[in-house]
């Protein structure tokens, strides 16, 4: 009998030390972090899923990674951030697809000493001190890269454009509200602005995107013309496509993403022609977006490096969780086109 007893209260104890540690699971003792996505599907969160990974491995940590289906699901997200705030993390990483969405939960991850990370287009315009430092694309710079290359291409046809007989180069946007597409946007236009008058020539900013309008349409022989889709829906899209491909004097087509790439190469499927010389660049991959690069339809396009997005947000969760310094990193761009896309160091950045 005693020994029944003493049995019993064996398999008691142990049964209340995996109860409790079951409880303490994901708290502050532990080195658990939250990455929390704006999606999950696609192959370019999964390779920031691999660079998150790796990060973790490499300093020593668990994370969970995890996101929305698709990138307009903002009530599942809140949901993800509520269910990894009820574990306590060392810190949380977050690509946020509407800051005002998350504002409480950003209050909470405050008030419990939770620093936050920003990452891909981070948590823009969040309270001051929500955000501890942001691992992200500088998305003006990495346009701007595309804007030097069409430039490079058209710059003789720019020139020789009139007051009279004015060319068009087209900024083509999925959206006006995501900070990583109006950037990109702002950076491509500028950039070609100050390429255009810096060459001696005059030009104007225009369109669906008040933040980057510059000089008078009328008294420029070039228009830089921001074009937004009615909403990111593949079949806005397409139809923005097709009306930028028909207007008059078209130079060039810089398309912000990838759904602004697929909605061009949808008009073009669906009858709607290149103008013969117009140049076309892109950002983003995915698999028409390479074909297009590679068959010579694009003139290249520019990739962010989703790797380092998530290496570098879980190194600096890591390090703000261990209470040391952080800032911004920008994780890189790079411009690639048929000579290149195959070569080390851009070929595995080229995601599907």
């Amino acid at each position: 009998m005693k020994k029944g007893r003493k049995l019993l209260a064996i398999v008691m104890a142990v049964a209340l030390v995996v109860v409790l540690l079951t409880a303490c699971g994901g708290n502050n003792d532990t080195e658990y972090y939250s990455v929390i996505a704006k999606g999950f599907q696609h192959q370019f969160w999964q390779v920031v899923k691999d660079g998150s990974e790796a990060a973790a491995a490499d300093l020593g940590v668990e994370i969970f990674f995890t996101g929305p289906e698709g990138e307009s699901a903002q009530a599942a997200q809140v949901d993800m951030i509520n269910a990894e705030l009820a574990k306590n993390p060392k810190a949380i990483a977050l690509a946020a697809l509407n800051t005002e969405a998350v504002l409480s939960q950003l209050q909470e991850a405050f008030d419990k000493g939770i620093p936050v990370i920003g990452f891909d287009s981070g948590v823009p315009n969040a309270p001051a001190g929500q955000i501890a430092a942001n691992a992200s694309t500088n998305n003006e710079n990495a346009a701007a890269i595309g804007a030097e290359h069409m430039f490079e291409v058209i710059k003789d046809k720019v020139m020789a454009a009139t007051v009279d007989s004015p060319v068009t180069i087209v900024c083509l946007s999925q959206d006006a509200t995501s900070a990583s597409v109006t950037g990109r946007s702002k950076g491509f236009s500028e950039k070609m602005y100050e390429l255009v008058v810096g060459a001696g020539q005059t030009a104007a900013i225009t369109g669906d995107y008040d933040a980057v309008k510059m000089g008078d349409a009328a008294s420029s022989a070039v228009e830089i013309k921001v074009v937004v889709g009615a909403t990111p829906d593949i079949t806005d899209m397409t139809n923005a496509a097709s009306g930028v491909l028909n207007t008059d004097n078209l130079l060039g087509v810089f398309c912000s993403n990838e759904g602004a790439v697929n909605g061009l190469l949808a008009a073009v499927n669906a009858g709607s022609s290149i103008p013969e010389g117009a140049q076309l660049v892109g950002f983003d991959a995915g698999a028409g977006q390479k074909a297009a690069v590679r068959n010579g339809t694009f003139l290249g396009s520019i990739t962010q490096d989703p790797f380092q997005i998530g290496y570098q947000a879980v190194a600096l969760a890591v390090k703000a969780a261990n209470g040391e310094s952080v800032s911004d990193i920008d994780t890189g761009a790079k411009w690639y086109d048929a000579s290149n896309m195959d070569d080390e160091g851009i070929a595995n950045l080229l995601y599907d």
